[in-house]
């Protein structure tokens, strides 16, 4: 079997950790592997395949002789060492926002788009982890019965926001049981015991930056520039798992029947929904998985081409590490990379 040369830029971070939890895992074809992170977490020692390895500081020639790379360590380090690591021959899967809206950048999930991998030009833009879920779920719909319009709502895990949020959320869940008061850091208001209906930055249009990457991406992902979207996104306290309430209005009548049978088929998602029982997807269950999971599939009352449905995944695997992992295994199995070039 051909054996790969790795470079996991960002090692230290929560998806960095998921990246060698996810490799290890799907006993990826490893040859060698380079952990890389800042000067700060430079020294550090993480254990891969049973061997303790040490994280290096990224620089210019980390990327020689690497195969592929999977950058997580934020847009400015992306944009300036994403480029380097390309023109050293490695190809690269990078899981931040830098490139993924760049026309010559694919933008890729596995169950959706496999074939845009083929265009790259040495970056594979992964996308943000709530339009990844939603997109699973939608797509083998979208290919039944084309969407014309969704209605999103998400709810999302401090895990997206890194390892400091997971820390404050800790925190300030004790403080606030002990009666104490809170001192947000991380976000811009307390997180525990309450909801924050602001991730990312605003824009001009009143929308977050998060929202406009679910509308933008969406379309992208599924080729459907004419789909009309809508979302709100918002931070909830919960540690891991994003959940999303997903309104979907088809070009023609589907029952909700109809779409558990096409969704059962579909590739990464499993149906979880039997009210009689109260199964429905929930973050907590979903930890640690790595399926799409969808349930309270229903018609929508408002509208005769409409269904409602919730989403669910974990944010950390099939939100990030894992559909980066799938992109890679994806180029091997169709033979559009090899070692040494």
């Amino acid at each position: 079997m051909k054996r790969y040369k790795m470079a996991i830029v960002g090692a230290t971070g929560l998806v960095g950790q998921e990246f060698i939890n996810v490799l290890e895992q799907r006993d990826f074809p490893i040859d060698s592997i380079q952990l890389l992170a800042s000067d700060r977490s430079a020294g550090k020692k993480l254990f891969v395949t049973h061997r303790e390895i040490e994280v290096k500081e990224t620089v210019p020639e980390s990327f020689k002789r690497i195969d592929i790379a999977l950058f997580s360590a934020g847009v400015e380090i992306s944009h300036y060492f994403s480029p380097i690591a390309a023109q050293s021959g490695a190809v690269v899967i990078d899981n931040s926002s830098a490139f993924r809206m760049v026309s010559t950048v694919p933008l890729v999930v596995p169950e959706v788009n496999p074939e845009d991998i083929k265009w790259h030009k040495g970056i594979i833009a992964n996308p943000n982890c709530s339009t990844i879920q939603m997109v699973v779920a939608l797509y083998p719909l979208h290919k039944a019965n084309p969407i014309k319009r969704i209605i999103v709502d998400t709810y999302q895990a401090v895990s997206g926001t890194g390892s400091a949020a997971v820390e404050e959320l800790t925190a300030q869940a004790k403080q606030v049981l002990d009666g104490q008061a809170t001192a947000p850091h991380v976000y811009p208001h307390q997180i525990a015991f309450n909801v924050l209906p602001e991730i990312d930055v605003f824009l001009d249009n009143g929308y977050t930056k998060e929202e406009w990457k679910l509308v933008e991406e969406t379309r992208k992902i599924m080729h459907a520039d004419d789909i009309a979207i809508s979302a709100t996104c918002v931070r909830v306290p919960v540690f891991m798992g994003h959940g999303e309430a997903v309104h979907i209005e088809f070009s023609q009548p589907m029952s909700p029947d109809e779409a558990r049978h096409i969704l059962a088929q579909a590739p990464g998602v499993k149906v979880l929904d039997d009210p009689a029982i109260s199964l429905y997807p929930q973050p907590w269950a979903a930890t640690g998985t790595d399926e799409v999971f969808v349930g309270r599939i229903r018609r929508d009352a408002s509208h005769p081409n409409g269904l409602t449905m919730w989403v669910v995944a974990d944010n950390l695997r099939k939100g990030a590490a894992l559909n980066a992992v799938q992109i890679a295994e994806e180029m091997i199995n169709r033979g559009w990379i090899h070692p040494g070039g």
